[in-house]
């Protein structure tokens, strides 16, 4: 399991006593909200407009957020930075081209200094009495620290404490803690958009919360004006209009011993059309990321990363060239990669409603202007990019994890998870409940690896031998040659994720079987309370004859294809095979290109195409192709 990075958590420390009045939550969160508004007189309409932007009013179980935010309030508690990102950790090369391997990257120094926007706890005990305990962990003591900041950043700016919500849109802007005002301004406009809207919803632990709509509402921007904060650079960043982005440009330089770094040169859509999009999750925090894509010496690096607080994004590589991120030169030659500030499971963290808001407007917005489809089959998890070889199987990494919420992230997009057919059509996908599903995991503290993580919301469905709670779960001879599937939160061998299209192999009472790397997999699909959704379309089968076909990690050429003076790269299927009568999804054809790209020189590089077939299928819990040759298209309906 892989090594779980740092983000220490400052102890509690004893404060003035906390009155009996806030001992624990009132009767629900809803009036936790308004006595919270109404003791620190901030408009109740803007508290709950910022939580919902912070949290959707959600408590988390106490664990803290992907930047150590705690609670409905999303207040900031985190004592140190990581200089760390993900692409060091393990042994996945993240440019993933065996003609040209990396080693992996080292870590880097972690820098000392701590912004305030990660200590906004700190300022909230000192304005409440409340302890850093307390502000953590109880969700009507975290609101009202979260009222006090607004009504302390409404003083300083000098504003009234105003019913007119107008009146705190650059109180609002100050609680995003960004230091851009592109990224203050997004974060004000979302949560007045939202006041404006309304919202209402049930939270993570069964309270129904309410934000009537505010029709006509005005902001005042002169507010926003006076918090002078800086106006980053701009210029030629690939990104829509209504979000916050920078440039940052990732370091592009020769080195010694006819060596570069640490991007490639191309020039997309023109050489190859960009097919997917690849999420990722830092495994860090957003500053020392930032500064490892700008060390040419780095082995890794990524088109765009995505601040959690406010949604503030860099854009580091042009889309047109292939950034080193996937651990599939293939996949990395025809993808833009996207990290976002976090941890997979570092005591079970969450990502804010500002970060989903920013990155999905930005995946829309990539995907319409490259033409990438808007589904699972394309819009991939690192954690969904197949190895290249047999050896590289075991390397890949496993971001950005169980706890991304799939499912309104496409809602978000613009492109909701629907289902197709009926109840008994061939094909489904997966689409458990993300507030209400929550499978049980091991693996999220780096203190005790063996503990269970805590009971939290999750995208994914455990998939087991046969249709029982009890039956161990399915294997895989790629990920595990010789050992079992495990519960940890770091190993998907046997999961299925939202919005994941598989072929059905069985139905039996509330369970449900699909293929899965060459086996029946049966998860628990309850009519009462669905985990998947039917969806037809087409399938792929072996040919009639054949008794097994192979699956690929990339979709390579032909020895043939390859000009002179540019090696062939073999074309070597994975350990995995699948059977007659088995099915698997087709997602559609895979183009068959292999990028040359070695130097450091543009004009050195080369796309190399021919002319065998591949297609797209979903095989496990991540992507793979096949030979058009082998199988046998069908509709499953």
């Amino acid at each position: 399991m892989r090594r779980l990075l740092a983000i220490s958590l400052v102890a509690a420390l004893p404060l003035s006593t906390v009155t009996a009045a806030h001992a624990q939550e009132p009767a629900g969160r809803q009036k936790a909200f308004a006595s919270a508004a109404e003791e620190f007189r901030v408009p109740e309409s803007v508290l709950l407009g910022v939580s919902y932007l912070e949290s959707r009013w959600d408590a988390h179980a106490g664990q803290p957020s992907s930047d150590a935010g705690f609670g409905p309030m999303h207040l900031t508690d985190a004592a140190a930075f990581t200089g760390s990102n993900h692409h060091h950790e393990g042994e996945e090369d993240a440019r993933g081209d065996d003609s040209r391997p990396l080693p992996a990257p080292s870590a880097r120094p972690a820098p000392a200094d701590l912004p305030a926007s990660l200590r906004t706890v700190e300022k909230a005990a000192e304005l409440t009495g409340e302890s850093r305990e307390r502000l953590r962990t109880d969700a009507a003591a975290n609101i009202r620290g979260g009222a006090a900041l607004l009504a302390d950043y409404q003083k300083a700016l000098g504003a009234p404490l105003s019913d007119e919500p107008g009146d705190w849109y650059g109180a609002v802007a100050k609680y995003s803690g960004a230091e851009e005002a592109g990224a203050a301004r997004f974060f004000a406009d979302e949560v007045f958009a939202t006041i404006r809207e309304g919202a209402e919803r049930t939270t993570d632990d069964g309270h129904q919360v309410r934000l009537a709509p505010v029709p006509g509402l005005t902001k005042i921007e002169k507010w926003l004006d006076k918090l002078g904060l800086r106006k980053p650079r701009t210029d030629g960043v690939e990104c829509p209009a209504s979000i916050s982005c920078e440039w940052i440009p990732s370091a592009y330089q020769e080195l010694p011993n006819d060596d570069y770094g640490h991007y490639d040169l191309a020039n997309r859509p023109f050489s190859q059309k960009i097919e997917y999009i690849i999420i990722h999750d830092m495994e860090g925090y957003f500053l020392p990321s930032i500064r490892l894509n700008q060390d040419p010496t780095y082995g890794a690096s990524w088109q765009y990363s995505v601040r959690s607080t406010d949604g503030h994004i860099a854009q580091h590589v042009k889309a047109k060239d292939v950034a080193w991120q996937a651990g599939n030169w293939y996949v990395n030659a025809k993808s833009i990669g996207i990290e976002h500030e976090g941890f997979l499971a570092e005591g079970g963290t969450w990502y804010t409603e500002a970060m989903y808001r920013s990155s999905a407007r930005l995946v829309r917005y990539l995907a319409l202007r490259h033409g990438v489809p808007m589904d699972r089959a394309h819009i991939l998890g690192h954690d969904n990019v197949p190895g290249t070889l047999p050896t590289t199987v075991r390397q890949m990494h496993e971001d950005p994890g169980p706890f991304w919420d799939w499912a309104h992230y496409f809602q978000l997009m613009g492109a909701p998870l629907h289902g197709l057919g009926g109840p008994r059509s061939g094909s489904i996908m997966i689409k458990p409940d993300f507030a209400t599903n929550k499978p049980y995991f091991y693996g999220c503290d780096r203190q005790n690896p063996e503990a269970a993580c805590p009971p939290l919301p999750a995208h994914t469905v455990w998939l087991r031998t046969e249709p029982r709670d009890d039956a161990p779960l399915v294997k895989d001879i790629g990920k595990h040659p010789t050992g079992e599937s495990l519960y940890s939160v770091y190993d998907h061998s046997a999961r299925a994720s939202t919005g994941q299209r598989f072929a059905v192999a069985g139905r039996q009472g509330d369970w449900t079987a699909i293929w899965y790397l060459g086996q029946k997999a049966w998860f628990h699909n309850p009519k009462s309370a669905p985990t998947a959704v039917p969806s037809m379309g087409l399938v792929v089968t072996p040919k009639p004859g054949k008794a097994t076909v192979p699956v690929y990690g990339r979709a390579y050429p032909e020895a043939e294809a390859y000009p002179e003076g540019i090696p062939y790269q073999q074309v070597t299927p994975l350990q995995y095979t699948f059977s007659a009568g088995e099915k698997y999804t087709l997602a559609g054809p895979a183009a068959t290109e292999y990028y040359r790209a070695v130097t450091f020189n543009l004009e050195d590089h080369k796309v190399v195409r021919g002319r065998t077939k591949y297609l797209q299928i979903q095989f496990g819990h991540r992507v793979m192709f096949v030979k058009a040759d082998d199988v046998r298209v069908t509709f499953s309906g």
